[in-house]
């Protein structure tokens, strides 16, 4: 998407290797005394790879083996995104093994083949799936459908999510559908019939009011229905590299955006960006010229082409507004008119605005994960909300960005 940069406060945060492993044993007591008059850690959802698991959800075994998504959870996790982790082969999927091969000195094949197997095989006790408890606070979120006109956007305080399933499937890089396909009956897969789970929540619209048309023509503001609710047991996708360290961010509302992407704050420093139009793809490079990240991205259109060359990144605006002018885009109505878009995940451009030194050309994030490399742009660089955090931690201004055929 085009737009007009805000200023943002910058956070240089270290390198601290590659994200997503199992090396934060012993962090998790650490964390809970550095932090016990903070909101400073990750969710009640986090990942169990500190060995710190919530004592009120039982250990349920997946009755699937899932290896493709175990390698999706995996290569997502070392900073390979695969995109949107439904344990199918695809073109995301496809592009986070060619990432990985290529760091690892692998032959790039795009494929499950035995060497990469083998290379991921030092990953292999981290589980496809993980069953957690949809925390109870989520009940009360105020959760309001996005209207299609900028018009009526610009009406609401923060373009939020629109129900408690499309936040549920942001914070663990899935879809609804994936979610509802390894929780069969609304109950997580392998857990028996039988089985106590607490109160038995009752999935609604939301818990809360919210803001509903009081006048003909509005627009219609009510959430989407929710299949899954508060309080209840749920199999997700394993992501991790969700840790929150103590003390790495002081903006309130972007440690929570980052806690409700389950993207933590030690992501490896990066010097140079190379998005190939061709490829579909952004790598990112440490200042040892080493392949440390790569994403499958939308870049440009036929009418909106990719701007080819070298640029460079201006800064990073984080929860950005979005200044939507008509006259920059070919789809825009007649009618439209200049407006200021609150921020929020369903904005626009997502959590994230990078910022370059080509005017109204940046890179960012969206509402709409699963058509990442599927559809058009208005001429950025588009990345899913969780990989467009991660990117974000990662540059700095300065940092190098090349845009190749």
């Amino acid at each position: 998407m085009r737009f007009i940069f805000a200023a943002a406060s910058l956070l240089a945060l270290a390198a601290c290797g590659m994200n997503g492993t199992d090396r934060y044993k012993g962090d998790a007591a650490a964390d809970r005394d550095a932090n016990a008059t903070t909101k400073n850690l990750a969710d009640t959802m986090a990942s169990h790879d500190s060995g710190d698991v919530s004592s009120d959800v039982p250990d349920i075994p997946d009755p699937e083996a899932r290896p493709v998504m175990q390698a999706q959870v995996v290569l997502d996790r070392q900073g390979f995104g695969p995109g949107v982790i439904d344990g199918k082969m695809g073109l995301s999927t496809e592009n986070a093994l060619n990432g990985f091969q290529e760091a690892n000195g692998l032959t790039v094949t795009g494929e499950l083949d035995e060497a990469t197997k083998a290379k991921l095989g030092q990953w292999q006790t981290i589980p496809a799936t993980r069953v957690v408890r949809i925390p109870a606070d989520w009940g009360s979120e105020q959760y309001v459908r996005t209207p299609k006109e900028p018009a009526d956007q610009a009406k609401l305080q923060r373009l939020g999510y629109q129900n408690l399933d499309e936040r549920l499937a942001e914070r663990f890089h899935t879809t609804v559908d994936v979610l509802k396909a390894l929780n069969p009956g609304g109950r997580p897969a392998g857990m028996k019939a039988d089985a106590a789970d607490g109160p038995t929540p009752t999935p609604s619209a939301s818990a809360s009011p919210s803001p509903t048309p009081s006048v003909s023509g509005a627009a219609d503001t009510s959430p989407l229905p929710s299949t899954f609710a508060a309080g209840q047991l749920i199999r997700v996708p394993n992501i991790g590299g969700d840790r929150i360290a103590p003390g790495a961010i002081d903006d309130n509302n972007w440690q929570t955006t980052l806690v409700s992407l389950g993207v933590g704050t030690e992501q490896p420093k990066v010097t140079k960006v190379v998005v190939s139009k061709k490829g579909g793809t952004l790598k990112a490079y440490d200042g040892g010229g080493k392949l440390v990240a790569l994403f499958t991205v939308t870049s440009g259109s036929s009418h909106d082409p990719l701007p080819l060359g070298q640029w460079k990144v201006n800064g990073v605006s984080r929860n950005p507004p979005f200044h939507y002018n008509p006259d920059l885009f070919w789809d825009a109505k007649a009618t439209d008119e200049k407006q200021k878009l609150p921020p929020g995940p369903n904005g626009p451009v997502g959590v994230v605005w990078i910022d370059l030194n080509k005017e109204h050309y940046g890179i960012h994030g969206t509402p709409e994960p699963q058509t990442i490399g599927r559809t058009q742009s208005h001429g950025c660089v588009r990345l899913t909300n969780w990989d467009a955090a991660r990117l974000a931690q990662m540059v700095s201004p300065g940092t190098q960005v090349i845009f190749e055929a």
